[in-house]
């Protein structure tokens, strides 16, 4: 679990208004008595209002709301209006994320902002994705953050089939169709690809580094160049 993620459940747990024992945190968050005074540290120089000390428990005076309460009601409606087309179009990874992520928002905020979420009319009817193709759009986006190196059979606008190897960058998404953004081994060169013509996709042990040359940047730099 990461830790931010982790300080969102102790929060949720201590606004329970009950008494909450270190030791209680620290079995439900499968970590140490010591990680858990460290996390109470943390929030408290970050303006939690826990009240409670070591050896007693923890607990946070009501009315104390989590951040999401700041947003403003067109903040809000972007949110959920991106989080429904990423479930939509997405990964399927992607997609759980993002339900998860609006229901943690949802579970914080007062009754009007949570009625401007419930109010949003802008929907994101899902595309027929199969299953395959969000499946390779999660695979694909592991091996960006990874720096993994993918190899593929890919099919172009012309039929001909190839076999490719290449670092992935970056994904985009046009309305209908999702291209990755790679450097590729064969050609030396940067190249586009559509994810609804690769074959096979399968994600290489081997890790790249950033090259001048052949990075994200570098790519974007002469798409611009090219407009």
């Amino acid at each position: 679990m990461r830790r931010a993620d982790r300080f969102f459940g102790i929060i949720q747990l201590l606004r329970s208004g009950r008494v909450i024992t270190a030791r209680q945190i620290a079995g439900k968050f499968e970590i140490s008595e010591r990680t858990v005074y460290r996390d109470m540290r943390d929030l408290l120089l970050s303006g939690v209002p826990i009240e409670g000390e070591a050896g007693v428990g923890y607990t946070i005076r009501g009315g104390y709301d989590l951040p999401p309460l700041m947003f403003t009601e067109a903040e809000i409606a972007a949110l959920a209006i991106g989080a429904r087309m990423v479930q939509a179009w997405g990964g399927h990874g992607h997609g759980i994320g993002a339900g998860m992520a609006l229901s943690k928002i949802e579970s914080v905020l007062p009754p009007h902002l949570r009625k401007s979420l419930d109010d949003t009319r802008v929907y994101a009817p899902p595309l027929s994705m199969p299953a395959e193709l969000r499946k390779r759009l999660d695979a694909i986006h592991t091996a960006i953050a990874q720096r993994h190196t993918i190899a593929m059979r890919y099919t172009d606008e012309k039929g001909t089939a190839s076999s490719r190897t290449v670092r992935p960058l970056g994904l985009f998404f046009w309305g209908k169709v999702w291209t990755l953004a790679a450097w590729c081994e064969l050609r030396r060169d940067f190249r586009t690809f559509r994810i609804d013509r690769m074959a096979t996709v399968t994600a290489r042990k081997s890790i790249f580094k950033n090259e001048p040359g052949k990075t994200l940047e570098d790519y974007l730099a002469l798409v611009h160049e090219t407009k």
